[in-house]
């Protein structure tokens, strides 16, 4: 993608397969098409799929759905609030150092996704994955395992196919929904904010219309919309810091120490995984 920019510029055409793709670097061009004219704009047919999956969260929702959405969900990303998650992202980074050992080779990519796995455990349900929930945890992590099938071109015929790895995800996505609204319920029987996500979904009103809240379904949508944006991708993208802080030139054109020295990366051996 950057040597694409690099040489043709801003705005980018190119082909994938069927699909056709624009890429788009310069900042103006991207606040206009998400901010100043996103009206004029529909999510893709990607997302659009993946609606089988995610439902109508912030994340594939749009129009004044998308709207009130994101009104309710704004306190969630309040200065105090990013300082609570920071905290439990903090306290699970300092457990994942105290794991590793000098000349201990350790799977970057598993290491990073139970990093940020139990980083949104918390932070979400204010759920501990090392204890009695991590089960449940398991079972949503393995359901967006095979997240990416739904978004792939002829989702919709696979799903006829006799043991079709999308009819897997369909099965997954029962046991998710069932592990979610259970603790939805549990939850609205009590009113105390834990701090987490979650509760301050479930307080959050709309003054436009009453005060109504989410309803359970909603709540579900958005629930799994932010444990995709934060669990997965997060791991993805820390996998491929720590890749790149070892390799000879790290993120410049010459060797550097790390700018940080929560985790000392270069004491240990990774093994590379999983990267394209």
């Amino acid at each position: 993608m950057t040597d694409l920019a690099s040489t043709y510029g801003d705005i980018v055409f190119f082909r994938r397969g069927f699909e056709r793709f624009y890429l788009i670097s310069n900042p103006d061009d991207i606040r206009e098409l998400l901010l100043t004219s996103a009206h004029k704009f529909v999510k893709g047919r990607a997302l659009e799929r993946s609606r089988a999956f995610l439902g109508q969260g912030l994340l594939t929702s749009e129009g004044g759905l998308h709207l009130r959405q994101r009104r309710l969900m704004q306190p969630a990303f309040h200065r105090q609030r990013i300082a609570a998650y920071g905290d439990a992202m903090v306290n699970s980074s300092i457990r994942l150092k105290q794991r590793w050992q000098p000349d201990r080779e350790v799977d970057i990519h598993e290491e990073m996704t139970a990093l940020t796995l139990a980083i949104v455990g918390k932070t979400l349900f204010d759920a501990d994955v090392e204890s009695e929930t991590s089960d449940e945890m398991e079972a949503i992590t393995n359901a967006f395992s095979l997240f990416h099938l739904t978004m792939m071109p002829f989702s919709e015929l696979l799903e006829k196919i006799p043991f079709s790895p999308v009819r897997k995800l369909h099965r997954a996505r029962a046991r998710i929904n069932q592990i979610i609204y259970r603790i939805i319920a549990e939850r609205r029987k009590r009113t105390e904010d834990r701090g987490d996500l979650l509760s301050m979904l479930l307080h959050a009103q709309d003054e436009e219309r009453g005060g109504a809240r989410m309803s359970d379904e909603q709540l579900r949508d958005e629930c799994l919309t932010l444990f995709l944006a934060g669990h997965e991708t997060t791991a993805n993208l820390h996998e491929n810091c720590g890749l790149r802080w070892i390799s000879p030139a790290g993120f410049l054109d010459k060797p550097r120490k790390p700018a940080f020295k929560l985790i000392v990366i270069k004491s240990y051996t990774l093994k590379r995984r999983c990267i394209s």
